[in-house]
């Protein structure tokens, strides 16, 4: 199974609510490993082997989008 990190652009998060929110819905992916969001960037940064598709969904379910 090849693991590899994929950073997506993330609009709309501003606090630590934001952030967790997010980091909530996408760990539920099926292949997602870890994950980290920088709220000064908007950066969020997906270790594992999930479809990019599934973590864009997760994104939307949590209120936000992938720029």
């Amino acid at each position: 199974m090849s693991h590899e990190d994929r950073t997506y652009n993330v609009t709309g998060m501003t606090c630590r609510h934001c952030k967790s929110s997010v980091m909530t819905e996408v760990l539920q992916v099926q292949g997602v490993r870890a994950v980290d969001v920088d709220l000064d960037s908007g950066a969020l940064t997906v270790r594992g082997d999930a479809d990019a598709d599934l973590v864009r969904k997760a994104v939307d379910e949590a209120g936000y989008a992938v720029a």
